[in-house]
This record gives structure tokens, sequence and C-alpha cells, in this order.
């Protein structure tokens, strides 16, 4: 404490900073950016924390493949004479395998169309079953889903479904209830039949009244399967907003595909071979990469995202057939899920929350991860201090002396010791308020604009609204360009004050997304810190002008969506890429009025107004 107490020190503290200060921040940098590349190396294997799970293996008695073959054939055959979800036929069904069966009728319309669903208004019926728990009241309760969408997919999972509720009412050993749900529209069913469950209306959801309720949801699984014939399960974990199930759920499901031979894959990739190696090391990463880069995007991986509000751990379990040499049962590893879940006497809660997954095998913690993301924040204090933003060492210590023309403070304390710099800051209310403005214009007019755009443009409604979000964010750019000449007086001391309060708002913006969606804050201050830390009017301002268009957030989405594709060995060409950016923004702004996802308002209201405010920086005369 005596360092920061004692004058002396502090002023010599400052000085090191000061004459350091451009080898700290690359040197912060480059060191975040090498921790992260080094986390797949330094990820343990996983292990179950949960003791009511990890003691002893269940032994599986189901053999459920025959009649789930017969019931997917039937539900396919009512599905196609109806045109939709057979109700009757499946309320029949479930009613004699002796499950209480409800239905939930819903209608949402949306704020603009959906193309990539080719949907506006929809409507539909949510069936589910309860299977009551003998042993004990209806407290707790375990949900399997299966979302229906249009085309007739996931067929044989409504199959699975019926014969393992069949299989379940046979036997005695059940302490919580069953609840089998078959949604439909996908995650919009999933989000009614949430909402009517608990009660609450988050999204404007229309919905008649909820008809039953099981017990408190402990865990859940959703359940999607291309064909009848499965070679290999690819388990997806992220959620809405980047959030994830508790870690112990994950190691149940891999040490069940593990005793029964069946082959599980995260975001589509093998388990990379054990043991230090390149190709390892490179699998590793690329797997790590694509986890981070979905969850950054806040866009839940499947029905099982809408689960994580509500603190119920879940997770998708996607059926593949890869035309490989070995088939595999599901249903088996099902009933064992559910068996040692069924053992809980309370949540999941051992494990970690925060983590990431290089590998189904191993993981990395929160503790692990976090000096990546710190390195970046490092950069914090020695930006705060170097000559873009004199006033942060100045208030910290006023009592700097500027006699001596050799002392490094000089240069960065003169225009705010200077008689011609006293006075007000009233020069920075305009930047201020218009970058402020543009991006809540950002946030706002896309989709209450839309019926505007329509009438003088020839575009329809979805691209009205994608076509206005490019729009306002090229015109927000523009916009800052001239703000300080509103008033004058700014000079020196005006573009130094500017940047430490762009600053300040960047380091508050990536510190919360620290804790609530890491990849966010990683991606983020990956993209944003450098420019912040280089940019400064005068001189030559094309390279620092071409280096903050190169990080603006909205390229930085373009390119993300590139290195996805690349990641997926699946690479893009510019124009391909180009409308997998179109239909994100839209998806974008369609997850926030429809879910409530926080990355729209993150990007418009946080990202987008501390970029306007470097980039008033930089042009400031």
């Amino acid at each position: 404490m005596g360092l920061l107490s004692d004058p002396q020190c502090r002023r010599a503290l400052g000085r090191l900073l000061l004459r350091l200060n451009t080898p700290l921040c690359v040197l912060s940098y480059l060191s975040g950016l090498a921790w992260f590349l080094l986390l797949p190396l330094l990820a343990p294997r996983t292990y179950l924390s949960e003791n009511a799970m990890g003691s002893t293996m269940v032994g599986e008695g189901s053999d459920l493949g025959p009649r789930a073959l017969a019931l997917a054939r039937d539900f396919g055959e009512h599905r196609r004479r109806e045109g939709g979800i057979p109700v009757s036929w499946l309320s029949h069904t479930m009613f004699q395998l002796g499950l209480e069966v409800h239905s939930q009728p819903f209608a949402r319309t949306l704020p603009f169309p959906d193309e990539a669903h080719e949907r506006y208004l929809v409507r539909g019926t949510n069936v589910f079953g309860v299977l009551r728990a003998p042993r004990a009241a209806s407290t707790e309760a375990l949900l399997l889903l299966v979302p229906c969408c249009e085309g007739g997919k996931n067929e044989q999972a409504v199959g699975l479904l019926l014969a393992l509720a069949g299989y379940c009412r046979g036997q005695i050993y059940w302490a919580k209830d069953l609840i089998f749900l078959v949604t439909e529209h996908d995650l919009l069913g999933t989000q009614a039949w949430l909402e009517g469950y608990h009660g609450v209306n988050l999204t404007a959801m229309q919905s008649g009244p909820f008809p039953g309720r099981a017990g408190a949801i402990q865990a859940a699984l959703a359940l999607e399967l291309s064909s009848d014939v499965l070679t290999s399960v690819d388990v997806a974990v992220e959620g809405l907003d980047g959030q994830l199930p508790n870690l112990d759920l994950l190691n149940l499901f891999q040490s069940f595909c593990h005793k029964n031979g069946l082959l599980c894959t995260l975001q589509g990739k093998l388990p990379p071979p054990e043991g230090p190696s390149g190709p390892g090391y490179a699998q590793s990463l690329r797997t790590l990469g694509l986890m981070v880069l979905g969850q950054a995007g806040g866009a839940p991986g499947g029905p099982h995202g809408l689960f994580l509000r509500f603190r119920i751990e879940a997770l998708t379990l996607r059926g593949i057939n890869s035309f490989r040499q070995h088939k595999f049962d599901l249903g088996a590893t099902l009933e064992g899920m559910f068996r040692k879940l069924n053992n809980l006497l309370e949540r999941l809660h051992q494990s970690y929350f925060l983590y990431l997954l290089p590998s189904l095998a191993r993981f990395v913690s929160i503790g692990s991860y976090a000096p990546a993301r710190g390195g970046l924040l490092y950069l914090v204090p020695p930006i705060l201090i170097s000559g873009g933003a004199g006033a942060a060492l100045y208030l910290w210590d006023p009592l700097y002396p500027i006699s001596d023309p050799k002392s490094p403070c000089t240069p960065i304390l003169t225009p705010f010791l200077s008689p011609q710099a006293r006075g007000g800051l009233l020069y920075l209310v305009p930047p201020i308020l218009i970058s402020g403005g543009a991006g809540a214009a950002l946030y706002l007019l896309p989709v209450r604009g839309q019926a505007v755009a329509t009438q003088h443009f020839p575009v329809g409604e979805a691209e009205a609204v994608v076509l206005a979000l490019i729009g306002i964010y090229v015109a927000g750019m523009a916009l800052p360009h001239s703000t300080h000449r509103a008033l004058s007086g700014g000079g020196q001391r005006g573009w130094m004050t500017l940047k430490l309060l762009a600053l300040l708002a960047l380091a508050l913006l990536l510190t919360c997304l620290a804790l609530l969606n890491f990849s966010l804050g990683f991606l983020l201050g990956v993209t944003l810190v450098p420019p912040a830390a280089a940019v400064r009017p005068g001189g030559n301002r094309l390279p620092l002008a071409l280096l903050l268009v190169l990080t603006t957030p909205g390229l930085s989405l373009f390119m993300a969506v590139l290195l996805e594709r690349e990641l997926l060995e699946a690479p893009a060409g510019l124009g391909e890429a180009w409308q997998r950016f179109l239909g994100a923004l839209g998806q974008g702004l369609l997850q926030e009025h429809l879910h409530g996802a926080h990355l729209s308002p993150l990007l418009c209201l946080g990202a987008y107004p501390c970029w306007l405010l470097l980039w008033n920086v930089l042009f400031w005369k």
C-alpha cells in the first residue's frame, strides 16, 4: 500500500508506466492470445463430481428398436395425412401407454418474416405426457423433448420417445416425474411450453391456459434423429446468450456413450487422438474455436438452450447417420441417463457452469481461460495513461510537476494544466450524444421502421429490416466525423478526454462480458483493443482509419462467418459468406424479439457507440 500512498512512489510508478507503455500494451495483448492458443494443451480430463452419478453404472434392460420403428412409421403416416403434427393420434397413443396427456395450443406473430424458415404467423400445438412417479410426490421431474419441424424430419425421434415412455411406464423405481414432450415449430414451440409451464410470458407468446404440470424440472434432454440408422451422436451444449449446462450432465452422457460403445462428437468433430501430437492439437483448437464462435453468437445450439434460462440443465443430442460400418442403439443410453438422474437428491451443482471444451474428454475451466481474458484487460491501465488519455494520470495524481521538460509526464499533462485548457467539457457533449443516439437508432429503427421502408422501396419486410440495419450502421460512421465542430474549444485536451471516456466505457463493457459471456467478451477484446490503444488524431490517419474499419463490430461479424466456415472445413466464398452474414443479422434480431437474446442490445448499445467514439477521436480537428 505504501507504493500507492507515497507521492514519490506514485510519481516513480507513473513515470515507469509512461516509459514502458507501448511494450506493456504489446506484451499484454500477445500474452492473452498466446494463452488462449495454449488452452488445448492445458485442458485436464473430464470427471464426474456428483457422487450420486459417479459411483456405479446402472444396468439397462430396454430393447426399444423394433417398437420405436413401428411407432415412428405410424406417426409419419398420420403426419403426412393431416399436414402437421397429428395431435389426436399422439394424444391417444400416449394415453394408451399410461401417460397423463395434455396439449397446449400457441400462436406467435413474428416482428418480420423469417425467410430462413419461411414463416410469419406461427400457429402450433405442443403435446406432452406425464408419467407420475410411483415412489415419491410430484415435486421433481425429468424431461425428454422431441422438436418437430416442417418437412417430416425427426419422426424417428418421436417413435423412440413413445417407445421409451412405454418402457418406463412398466418400471417402479422412478422417484421423479417423467415428462415426454413433442413440440411444434422447433424453438418457438419449446419457448411457448416453457413459458406456460412456469407461468410467465417473456416474449409476447400467445397460448391458452396450461392444462397440467409435473414437478420442478431437474434436467432435460432434447433428441433429434436424422434417420432410423444411428452411427454417431453429436451433442450441443451452447444455450441462449452463451449459457452452458452443468458439466456433470455432459460427463454423464459421455460415460454412457463410452459404456455402450456409442460414438459421440462435439461441434461435429470426432475426439482427437490422446497424447501430444500436432494433428490432435489442431483438432482440439478447431473444436475450441467453434465453441467460442457459437457461444459468442448467443443463439441456442438446440432446443435445450432455452431451458438454461429457467435453471434447468439440458443437452441436445443429434443422431447422425454417416454410413459408417457400426450402428448403435440410443435407447439404452437414454434409459441409463434417466435412471442415473433419477438418483439425484438435489440439482446438479458440484461441477462447472463456466467452461470451454476442446473435446468431449477434456475441458477448460474458468480458472484456466481467465488469464487469456485478463491479458486483454491488462491493456486498460497502460492505455489509460498513454498519450491518448493523459487525463487519467492527472486525475490519479494531480501533483505531477510539468516544469521539467525531460519528464515523460510533461507532453501528456500540458494540455490539461495550461491556462488555455481551463474551462468546462461542453465540447464533449455532441460526440457522446450522437454516438449514443446512433446506437439507439441502430437498435430501435430497423424493426419499427420496416413498414415505412417497404412503402418507399421495392423490397420485402425482411430485406427492409436488414438493409435498414446496414444503412443506419454506415450512416452512424459518418455522423461523428465533425460533431466536435458544433462547439469550439476542445483542442488537444478535447480528444484526450474523449478517448479517456471511450476507453472507460470499453473497459466496463469488456469486464462485464468477461463474466456473462466469456467468448463474446474475448472476441470483442481481440478486435477492439488494438485500435483503442493506437487511435489518435493528426499525422497519417489512413492506417489508423483502415484499422478501425477492419475492427468495426459489423465487419468482425462478417469475419466470424468466414472463420466458422473455415473451422468447419467447408470454406465459403465471399458471395456465400455475404448471404450468411445477412442471414445472421436477421436471425440475430429475431432471436432478440422471440427469445430475449442479449447479443443485439450489447452490440448496438454497447460496442457500436464505443467504436464511434474512437472513430470521432481519429478525426478530431
